[in-house]
């Protein structure tokens, strides 16, 4: 699986008060060890940096993931949902290090991140340009795996 777990400029609309990222924001954590998580849950790991089955880069479009995900039970969920059209997107889970956020009104732009997880959201992923794309195993199963991509915006079904 690959796509874009966040993207820069995007709006996100939580409660009382606006969110976007600058780009750079995610640069000074990708060395960490940072878990790939369905709905931020730690109990349904799907991968790990510092296993080699995430990686992650921010380029100038946002946070670029791929992901190979594990034979695991929630692993074929996602790729059984995923393949449907019936993953909502993608999110993150991290802390904001001071100096990393400004606030204008009701605002927020966040400068820095400490990345700690990425999450396939099943339902309703808060920033609405998130995108997921499911890869071919192999060269075999290259167009196959075009057909079934996947681009995911998140539609607020209560706005």
């Amino acid at each position: 699986m690959e796509g874009y777990a966040a993207t820069f400029g995007a709006e996100a609309r939580l409660g009382d008060f606006v969110e976007t990222i600058e780009p750079g924001a995610f640069r000074a954590s990708l060395d960490g060890d940072i878990l790939a998580l369905v709905d931020h849950d730690p109990g349904l790991v799907l991968g790990r940096t510092r296993s080699g089955t995430l990686r992650l880069a921010e380029d100038s479009r946002g946070l670029a993931f791929s992901l190979d995900l594990p034979d695991t039970q929630a692993g074929r969920d996602i790729i059984a949902l995923a393949a449907r059209g019936d993953i909502g997107g993608m999110s993150f889970g991290f802390l904001i290090p001071a100096g990393g956020e400004v606030w204008q009104g009701n605002r927020r732009s966040l400068r820095a991140i400490d990345l700690r997880e990425v999450s396939v959201v099943q339902a309703f992923p808060a920033y609405p340009d998130t995108q997921i794309a499911l890869r071919a195993r192999g060269e075999a199963d290259a167009r196959a795996a075009r057909r079934r991509a996947v681009e995911l915006r998140e539609r607020t079904p209560w706005a």
